[in-house]
């Protein structure tokens, strides 16, 4: 009798060990779902039907709680993707600005509004100075790949080599202009960009205006004056 008794808790035992064992392992290798969620963005996603071409975090930069006026100057992020085995020379447009142009991020960020503009080529520039015999010019260090090869504050045209990208955002050093708004733009409107990769493939969408973080804060609270002559004679 006490050898049953003996065997069967020795069995009980057991079994408490493997499923302690079972459950430490399962708890191990799990892995939440809140683990895999990236964090979110703002920024609209864009993609060519064959999967070839995408456009990433295109977004208007925030304009302050006033907004955009009409002729203002505008920031756009966008990181623009090549998947395909061949190089691609993306030209980008708007109608809802005058122009489109690659700045510098740091001159761009300091105040969105006034992106540097273009600056136009004049029909009668001087020809560059003729180099002396036997003098050797420099060789021109090519650009990394994926980098923009549109100069800053030129229009936005860019060749992307293959299985590539370009980081035209406020986290690289170059990002995108708008340049002289057609209209006033607020939070939450959008901008409507066209990306033409030049091969017949063109992707067009939104360009959300970017809201805001964080909450703007409260206007101060209305304080009332009484002066010592209300409460008399029932005033």
């Amino acid at each position: 009798m006490t050898g049953s008794i003996r065997g069967r808790a020795a069995l009980l035992l057991s079994g408490m060990a493997a499923a302690g064992l079972l459950l430490s392992g399962c708890g191990a290798g799990q892995i939440s779902e809140t683990a895999l969620k990236e964090p979110s963005i703002q920024g609209v996603n864009l993609e060519a039907e064959d999967g070839e071409y995408a456009i990433r975090g295109l977004l208007v930069a925030f304009p302050g709680i006033d907004g955009y006026e009409a002729g203002d100057n505008a920031v756009l992020n966008a990181v623009i993707y090549n998947d395909s085995r061949d190089p691609v020379t993306v030209t980008i447009t708007t109608e809802d600005a005058r122009d489109v142009v690659i700045v510098d991020t740091d001159t761009a960020t300091a105040n969105p509004s006034v992106v540097p503009s273009p600056t136009p080529t004049e029909s009668g520039a001087p020809s560059p100075t003729p180099t002396e015999p036997g003098a050797t010019s420099p060789t021109a260090t090519p650009s990394p790949s994926g980098s923009p090869a549109a100069p800053a504050g030129q229009p936005a045209r860019i060749e992307i080599p293959p299985l590539s990208f370009v980081q035209l955002n406020t986290e690289g050093e170059q990002v995108l202009g708008l340049i002289g708004l057609r209209e006033s733009l607020r939070s939450g409107q959008n901008v409507m960009m066209t990306f033409d990769f030049g091969n017949g493939v063109v992707i067009t969408g939104p360009a959300p205006v970017a809201v805001p973080l964080t909450a703007p804060p409260a206007p101060p609270p209305v304080i009332e004056r009484h002066t010592e002559f209300e409460g008399e004679d029932g005033h």
